[in-house]
């Protein structure tokens, strides 16, 4: 696990929160925006990106109605929404 999702967690063992799925899906958004722009024509690595930014949406928009201050701390740790 990396920095960010290691300042997420609830707990040491902590894999499934809301908080780490966002962060773990970030980092998976990120890889494969990288991957899209040196490999434009890749459309099955295009629908898992596709994916993964609306699960994290999703998530983000549960964090926000159930733990509004999770939610303010998840945005401000990954950069997320200016």
């Amino acid at each position: 696990m990396n920095s960010k999702v290691k300042e997420l967690a609830i707990h040491d063992k902590d894999t499934g929160s809301s908080e780490i799925q966002i962060a773990l899906l970030t980092e998976k958004i990120e890889t494969l925006s990288k991957h899209i722009k040196q490999f434009k024509k890749d459309k099955h690595s295009s629908v898992g990106l596709l994916r993964a930014v609306n699960r994290r949406k999703k998530l983000l928009e549960y964090l926000k109605k159930n733990k509004m201050d999770s939610y303010k701390n998840v945005l401000s740790k990954l950069n997320l929404r200016k």
